[in-house]
């Protein structure tokens, strides 16, 4: 499919909350990259943009309003955005600039602070995809501000999708690659279960312990799939008989690009748990899976709350797909 110039003619990726994929995944932002390089029209469309103000500091709050059921993103016009470096986004659907500056949130009102990681699932694809990229970017800049070659302090260039030191190395936004495997027995129905884990560096969340699916970077030189292969083998010691990729979303957690794949494995295998990794790893069946969604699932031996990821997750979509799948 061609994309037009600056009209957001792309496929839509899911116009609701939740719809079609992972929540981060869903866009209909044309990020008209010709345009980075062009100071001019840059210059002429920033009084007719629209700003995202993220503090990254502050753990990349935005400002968002609560509509009904969901949420929707507060742009500030560009005469009333902060100082701050612009960076470029991309164009809205109906023409509009838009761009992100990383500063203290001012105060508007009937708008709240929240963090993509709160409020993800409930945003539309427009939103998704501007707040995803700009927590994305960023993240990026506040950790880059020196060159790794030469230590030399470097600036924005490129309406902030680059930056350069003083000896013209430029270092361009960078994404890490990840794994994220939601293992299962193949059984259909209120008898088949999933295997969860719980992070052995996870912090207890109130009463709440929680579990989600095994994840990891893939390493140099590693396909997707081995990743998955190795991951799940070195963190449960669980050997798989099929795989089937699921969709893939922006983590901006700092830079990562979850790749979500479900496995099929025996659930008759011994745990061999690496400690440093998982300390407790379980098979759940759809009935306790749904009560963790609920906030209900109480564990019978040792009487504590167990929970799941937050929604904006691929982790979850990975687990509510499971629930309702009858694909062979």
């Amino acid at each position: 499919m061609s994309i037009a110039p600056d009209t957001g003619e792309q496929p839509d990726v899911g116009e609701q909350p939740g719809a079609g994929g992972p929540p981060l995944a869903r866009t209909v932002l044309d990020r008209a990259a010709h345009r980075r390089r062009d100071a001019d029209w840059l210059t002429q469309a920033w009084p007719r943009s629209l700003v995202l103000v993220v503090d990254i500091a502050d753990g990349g709050r935005a400002r968002v309003r609560d509509t009904g059921d969901s949420v929707e993103l507060v742009l500030v016009e560009a005469d009333q955005a902060p100082e701050g470096e612009r960076m470029f986004l991309g164009v809205d659907p109906d023409g509009t600039p838009l761009f992100m500056i990383d500063a203290a949130l001012p105060e508007l009102p009937g708008a709240r602070p929240a963090t993509l990681r709160d409020i993800g699932h409930l945003l539309g694809a427009r939103d998704a995809g501007v707040f995803t990229a700009a927590a994305a970017l960023g993240n990026w800049h506040a950790t880059h501000r020196y060159s790794p070659r030469s230590g030399e302090p470097t600036e924005v260039i490129e309406a902030g999708w680059s930056r350069v030191d003083a000896a013209g190395g430029q270092m361009w936004p960078r994404t890490d690659p990840a794994m994220i495997v939601l293992v299962h027995d193949g059984v259909p129905g209120p008898e088949g279960r999933c295997l969860l884990g719980h992070n052995a560096a996870w912090p207890q969340t109130g009463a709440t312990r929680r579990f989600s699916c095994l994840a990891g970077f893939v390493e140099p030189g590693e396909s997707a799939e081995a990743a998955v292969v190795r991951e799940v083998v070195e963190e449960v010691g669980v050997r798989l008989r099929s795989m089937r990729y699921e969709g893939s979303q922006s983590w901006p957690y700092p830079g990562s690009l979850m790749l979500g794949f479900t496995a099929v494995a025996d659930r008759d295998q011994p745990f061999v748990l690496d400690p440093a990794e998982i300390d407790e790893a379980r098979w759940f069946t759809r009935a306790e899976v749904t009560q963790m969604i609920a906030g209900t699932y109480v564990d019978q031996a040792s009487g504590a709350s167990m929970g799941l990821p937050m929604r904006s997750s691929i982790a979850f979509f990975l687990i509510e797909r499971w629930l309702g799948d009858s694909r062979p």
